[in-house]
């Protein structure tokens, strides 16, 4: 089983469709002021929660704000991961993270209504997270029936499914798993935290660079962003650029977040909602 929605604009002149894991990101933000008498373990007073979707679901997120001409189609899984995170709200250190619901994700079967969505998108996103839902074959048949494609992935990848995308994202660490030979080398875009990212041996620095607070989620700005600017003008440096501006935004921020979303006060007293 999977689930499906479908977001439409009353106009629009692109259609993207997006396959992926779907998890609900939870902050709980709050305070430690003395250990526990149980264990050396410091007590943790919640202040405030903040919810919204993650992994595939962030870049759908990422897609709505940049543009307001598209239409999204989104697959993932039916039991949706849970993520919680306890954080420290003023030094934004992270004690703990919880996940549920990874044990029973069934993988993607491909239908014919499916497959003639992919046909008509501008352009498909595989944000593969190796959860279980997207198999090797499965992400074959999404390339071989799109226009272009694009694949963020932590699974380590062979040729044979790089050959398939127009462009696969990934991070640096991830990148120095692998071996490519050179010659794969225009199809894979670094990302490189705060230095910015790498295509083809060159270093696309941050055009705004900012003081980094949480990296979750800045992937998933990177390869949305890249994705609508490269529609725009099926130019990869400008298109790099603009996805370095926009994922410089988010590191900026708290928790997993997209270039616009209101974020609360640095003052921890002071809950009322903000954009930075």
């Amino acid at each position: 089983m999977y689930c499906f929605f479908k977001l439409i604009f009353l106009s629009f002149s692109m259609k993207i469709t997006v396959f992926g894991e779907l998890c609900k990101d939870v902050f709980v933000y709050g305070e430690t002021k003395r250990l526990s008498p149980e264990a050396p373990v410091p007590v943790f007073t919640p202040l405030f929660t903040e919810e919204n979707p993650g992994m595939a679901g962030n870049v759908v997120e990422n897609l709505n704000p940049l543009e307001n001409n598209i239409q999204i189609s989104f697959y993932h899984q039916n039991e949706i991961i849970k993520k919680i995170r306890y954080v420290e709200f003023k030094t934004n250190h992270m004690f703990i993270r919880v996940d549920e619901g990874e044990g029973n994700i069934i993988p993607l079967i491909l239908t014919d209504d499916i497959i003639d969505d992919i046909k008509e998108s501008d352009a498909v996103i595989v944000s593969d997270y190796n959860k279980g839902f997207l198999s090797e074959n499965v992400i074959k048949e999404i390339t071989y029936h799109s226009r272009f494609s694009i694949m963020d992935t932590k699974k380590k990848i062979s040729t044979d499914i790089l050959s398939c995308f127009n462009f696969v994202k990934l991070n640096e660490s991830e990148f120095l798993k692998h071996d490519f030979e050179d010659s794969w080398l225009n199809k894979i875009l670094v990302t490189l935290g705060s230095k910015g990212a790498k295509y083809m041996d060159k270093i696309y620095p941050s055009p705004e660079p900012k003081e980094t607070i949480d990296v979750s989620g800045a992937g998933d700005t990177f390869t949305s962003s890249f994705t609508l600017k490269y529609l725009e003008t099926r130019d990869i440096e400008k298109s790099i650029i603009y996805a370095n501006k926009m994922a410089s935004i988010v590191v900026s921020k708290r928790g997993v977040s997209t270039p616009w979303k209101k974020q609360s006060s640095q003052d921890p007293k002071d809950l009322s909602r903000k954009i930075y």
